[in-house]
């Protein structure tokens, strides 16, 4: 196991596994540590042949190649900053970033780079294809350096690049390496985007414990599930609603025993997933975990915890400080909700470019934190138990206000999908006249079966949480992190494209 270490190195030292070990699996075929290593130093080289300055950004908009897992390690060996573009994201969104970044390069394919406008590019350098140059060493970066600028998935508004140091990439590596217990023989399966910082930290992480990875592109989840058994994956990661997908997916019983671990962000699981992942995996730890790309990771349960404890989104990981905090600034007791804010040296440096927006999530540590500083105020509420377990409430901005009453939108859905008659639901508070909000619920499932969800419903919740509307839906839209998007379910309530 990785042992907890405070002291971070530049981010392109991670590549720690031995030399002839396997580091990346992918369709060009395996890269052992040395020749990553070796790659690595050869791409930094190009790298500075382009008449870049330090600092300056290098974008990459790719599918999972070897050129996109490398280039975070490269671009900071040559002392810039990457900027990890989505794949699914279209040709404004990507605009947007490149402009908003001052990225003077871009890798990407030839049929993305089509797309681009003459303006989206004046000042950028695309390039579709990595050349090759002299082998750079590692870099002497100093740790509190910019790396990399990971764009949100602009749910709320216009994307915003999240600035992260070598110190918060490495930190967050070592962290996760140590409590997920990888090993030199796993095999770490990425389904994420590399654009997404759970993404990003797979590779990081799993490298830091010489372990492999084998990225991967899918359409579907039954992609998954071969790929599992093709690469010899042991640990796989998803967001809550990939989870619902793979439970639909048959999966041969010798191929779910390959896996020793699952691991969830992105969003909190549900009691009935939790159920059914244990089910599914009896032999898998399960990781329940939530984080933020302003602080990267928060915390996670112990899979020890997981079966008596399916609420719980556990305590905080090594190296963060998590803190329930009341309206009026002081610590929440047990029981009491309250923002959940974290702080300590995985806290990242604000938002590009964009002081107002970072004043206002990144502000000055609770008194009663041990290490003080700019914390990240997550606008999420928490709940921490007698026994120091903390539960999800929600986002602020996301709790519906019906009747005088706040109400979780999780906590409805978590209650419409345990009966079985929807598979996936989105709650969301719409104007109402004489409520404020009213509850509509965009679901997933057997519409047939709407008065029997009724039905239970008024037994299960009380009477302001009843859904005064329901939408069926053969699909359930989802963001480019793969996570249901509410934001768009919401604007089109507001439009009233979405029936009564």
């Amino acid at each position: 196991m990785v042992p907890l270490d405070p002291t971070p190195k530049p981010i392109d030292h991670v590549l720690m596994g031995d030399g002839d070990a396997p580091a990346l699996a992918e369709r060009a075929g395996t890269l052992t540590f040395a020749a990553a290593e070796e790659q690595v130093g050869r791409m930094a080289g190009w790298l500075v042949t382009q008449g870049l300055a330090a600092g300056d950004r290098v974008a990459t908009w790719l599918p999972k190649t070897r050129e996109a897992c490398l280039m975070p390690l490269a671009a900071a060996r040559a002392g810039l900053i990457h900027v990890p573009i989505n794949p699914l994201l279209k040709r404004a969104q990507v605009a947007h970033i490149l402009a908003d970044s001052g990225a003077r390069l871009l890798l990407t394919q030839p049929a993305r780079a089509a797309t681009l406008l003459a303006d989206d590019v004046a000042s950028v350098a695309v390039h579709e294809a990595v050349g090759v140059g002299d082998v750079l060493p590692r870099s002497g970066a100093a740790v509190d350096a910019l790396a990399a600028i990971l764009y949100t998935s602009g749910s709320t508004g216009r994307p915003k690049g999240v600035m992260l140091s070598h110190a918060n990439l490495w930190l967050g590596a070592n962290s996760v390496a140590h409590y997920l217990r990888l090993q030199r023989d796993d095999v770490v399966l990425g389904v994420l985007p590399l654009s997404f910082d759970y993404g990003q930290n797979q590779l990081f992480s799993s490298w830091l414990a010489g372990a492999a990875v084998a990225p991967l592109d899918y359409l579907t989840p039954r992609d998954v599930v071969k790929a599992v058994e093709r690469v010899g994956a042991t640990t796989l990661a998803g967001v809550p609603p990939l989870w619902v997908q793979l439970l639909e997916t048959d999966w041969p019983a010798e191929t779910a025993a390959r896996l020793r671990r699952l691991t969830n962000s992105g969003g909190a699981l549900t009691v009935r997933l939790v159920r059914g992942l244990r089910a599914r995996f009896p032999q898998a730890d399960l990781y329940p975990m939530y984080g933020l790309t302003e602080a990267f990771r928060s915390t996670f349960l112990d899979p020890a915890l997981v079966d008596a404890h399916p609420e719980s989104i556990g305590r905080e990981i090594p190296h963060a400080e998590v803190l329930i905090v009341r309206p009026d600034g002081g610590p929440a007791a047990a029981g009491e909700p309250g923002e959940l804010v974290h702080a300590g040296p995985l806290v990242a440096r604000g938002y590009w470019q964009d002081p107002e927006r970072t004043a206002q999530r990144f502000r000055p540590a609770p008194s009663f934190s041990r290490y003080g500083g700019t914390a990240v105020w997550s606008g999420d509420t928490a709940v921490r138990d007698a026994d120091g377990l903390l539960r999800f409430v929600g986002r602020d901005d996301e709790m519906i206000k019906s009747a005088g009453n706040r109400i979780s939108p999780g906590e409805i859905e978590e209650a419409i999908v345990a009966g079985g008659e929807a598979t996936e639901a989105v709650a969301i508070g719409v104007p109402d006249t004489r409520l404020g909000q009213a509850i509509a619920v965009v679901l997933r499932g057997d519409a047939a079966r709407e008065a029997a969800l009724r039905e239970r419903l008024k037994r299960e919740l009380p009477n302001f949480m009843q859904p005064a509307m329901f939408e069926w839906r053969d699909e359930l839209p989802r963001n480019p992190n793969g996570k249901l998007d509410r934001a768009s379910l919401r604007a089109a309530f507001q439009a009233g494209r979405i029936s009564e």
